[in-house]
């Protein structure tokens, strides 16, 4: 099944798809799964469809045509559809969600030109999150009237993201070198708007609000199920670090627990490890909830 072309009566059209209930999807799913119906597949792929746009539109920063984009967020969407399984229990939304980011991701992995050089996970994490990371992380250091000097700020970065210090220190130059002014023109084709015009808006959007509360108490269960395959100082660490409204620093449970800062870094990436084995057990796609 070929993708339409992403014009705005296309859009426009994707906006009134119906809106599946549970039983419905449900029923779609079993028919493309086990009868290879292709009305059925065409039917949930349609009324997803605002979905995969939707999240689309939250890549427009990084400068590449939204048309190509809705292209890249249909790519994934099939691929849910392709390799969903109703059996789990689990709304088609909730699993087509991560397929449709993966493959904007890769796209914009590819197409961007400061990290045409490698896609590796952790460069992708990086890449998606190295500049939200640092503006915390600075604002924090700011109001204890800290200066953060550089190597200080990868490290950390490098911490709270369990990457490579090296894969921080290279992303922060390819980044750096695309720095410009927001209120720069993006191109002529985009009518003189401005890049701080294409910013994802924080609040939320109708239009992704497409799971029930049946999604989320199955998502709770298989995450309680693995943080139960922590031992006790582990599960200190993950509430300490993860589920305090304000998380604790590696070195003030260091200073708790009687462990170098490292240390603790050290297990708490070793936990993370095991919950997203126990998570992946549900699909290799569930453990994206963990990050």
């Amino acid at each position: 099944m070929g993708i339409a072309t992403t014009d705005q009566g296309f859009t426009r059209g994707a906006m009134r798809a119906e809106m599946l209930d549970a039983e419905t999807e449900l029923a779609l799913a079993y028919a493309w799964r086990d009868q290879r119906d292709e009305q059925a597949l065409h039917r949930l792929i349609t009324a997803y469809m605002r979905l995969a746009i939707s999240m689309a539109g939250k890549f427009r920063r990084y400068g590449a045509p939204m048309n190509d984009l809705i292209q890249e967020a249909s790519v994934g969407l099939m691929k849910a559809a392709d390799k969903f399984d109703p059996d789990r229990g689990v709304r088609f939304s909730t699993y087509a969600v991560w397929w449709i980011k993966a493959s904007i991701q890769d796209y914009v992995m590819r197409n961007w030109s400061m990290v045409r050089t490698g896609s590796t996970s952790s460069q992708k994490s990086l890449f998606f999150n190295m500049r939200r990371v640092q503006a915390r992380l600075e604002r924090e250091a700011t109001a204890a009237g800290i200066v953060l000097e550089g190597h200080v700020l990868h490290a950390q970065i490098a911490a709270e993201l369990g990457v490579p210090v090296h894969d921080v220190e290279m992303m922060d130059g390819r980044l750096s070198g695309s720095d410009f002014s927001l209120d720069a023109t993006q191109s002529v084709e985009d009518e003189g708007r401005s890049w701080i015009d294409a910013l994802e808006d924080d609040g939320p959007q109708a239009e992704e609000v497409v799971t029930n509360s049946h999604d989320n108490a199955t998502l709770r269960h298989w995450l309680l199920n693995a943080f139960s395959t922590l031992n006790e100082r582990e599960q200190y660490i993950v509430r300490e670090r993860k589920l305090r409204e304000e998380p604790r620093t590696l070195e003030s449970l260091g200073g708790e627990l009687g462990l170098s800062k490292e240390r603790v870094r050290q297990l708490e990436a070793a936990a993370f490890g095991k919950m997203r084995k126990s998570l992946e057990a549900n699909g290799p796609e569930v453990a994206a909830f963990l990050q």
